[in-house]
């Protein structure tokens, strides 16, 4: 399992990922991260949860592998759907949710930050959306939470990363702090939360989804669409088969 659990007395939930080399998620990982934060819903003892990884990078995407080696659309059904109720699941858990991101944050990784409360994140972090590289599309209504919406469309258009410090400097990464120093920080910001009445935190949770001005759910299955739309043109196939064969990596910021 790349998934583990713990809480603390604080009522701190962190949630890690942890699947080497790049922390790439499969579809049962990915199902497993949105049953995780919805089963908050029903445990008073979780105040705050933090979501975070270990080893290198904080996301690199989805599991091409797994997809390639599963018969017909199998894998392109099961790994849209897995990430549709990973990201609704952050973005409704019932209590706030810290990102903690470290090294890189890719594709997947972008639909979990872009839905978190809060971002805080490590010196030198790149977030990237290799989508279009891939032969597909999507995760650009979690994006423009993390970046202004030309900085989006440059994202997705040119597959570029975009600095941390950048995210910082617009004021949708809360802190930026040394590697080593990223979870004492997750943890400090996540405590303040914590130290707040559960029952009114968890009101304001749903207080401030109720008055965002995009439906996440709606505007994430709208790009999913075309996603499918390029799988049933050959694009999808033939970028994730120039990956599995080895000709190129996801996308320069993983490097």
């Amino acid at each position: 399992m790349a998934i583990h659990t713990e809480i603390d007395e604080q009522g701190i939930a962190v949630v890690t990922m942890d699947n080497p080399p790049v922390n790439a998620l499969n579809i049962a990982d990915t199902y497993r991260l949105a049953e995780i934060f919805r089963s908050y819903k029903h445990d008073a003892d979780v105040r705050v949860a933090i979501l975070t990884a270990v080893g290198r990078g904080f996301n690199a995407g989805v599991d091409i592998k797994e997809m390639q080696a599963l018969e017909g659309f199998e894998g392109v059904l099961g790994t849209g759907d897995a990430c549709y109720e990973a990201f609704g699941a952050v973005y409704d858990c019932a209590v706030p949710v810290v990102a903690a991101v470290q090294d890189f944050c890719l594709g997947l990784g972008i639909g979990l930050a872009g839905n978190c409360d809060v971002v805080v994140a490590a010196e030198g972090v790149k977030f990237s959306m290799p989508e279009v590289d891939n032969g597909a599309l999507g995760a650009a209504t979690h994006a423009v939470r993390l970046v202004p919406e030309k900085a989006m469309r440059w994202m997705v258009y040119s597959c570029e990363p975009v600095a941390v410090e950048d995210l910082y400097r617009w004021g949708t990464v809360l802190s930026v702090v040394p590697g080593g120093l990223l979870m004492a920080e997750a943890r400090r910001v996540a405590g303040v939360i914590a130290s707040k009445p559960p029952g009114v935190i968890r009101k304001a949770k749903w207080s401030v989804n109720g008055i965002d001005p995009v439906d996440v759910h709606r505007s994430y299955r709208f790009e999913q669409g075309f996603t499918y739309e390029l799988n049933l043109m050959g694009e999808g196939e033939k970028a994730r088969e120039a990956f599995v064969r080895g000709g190129r990596e996801p996308n320069r910021a993983a490097r």
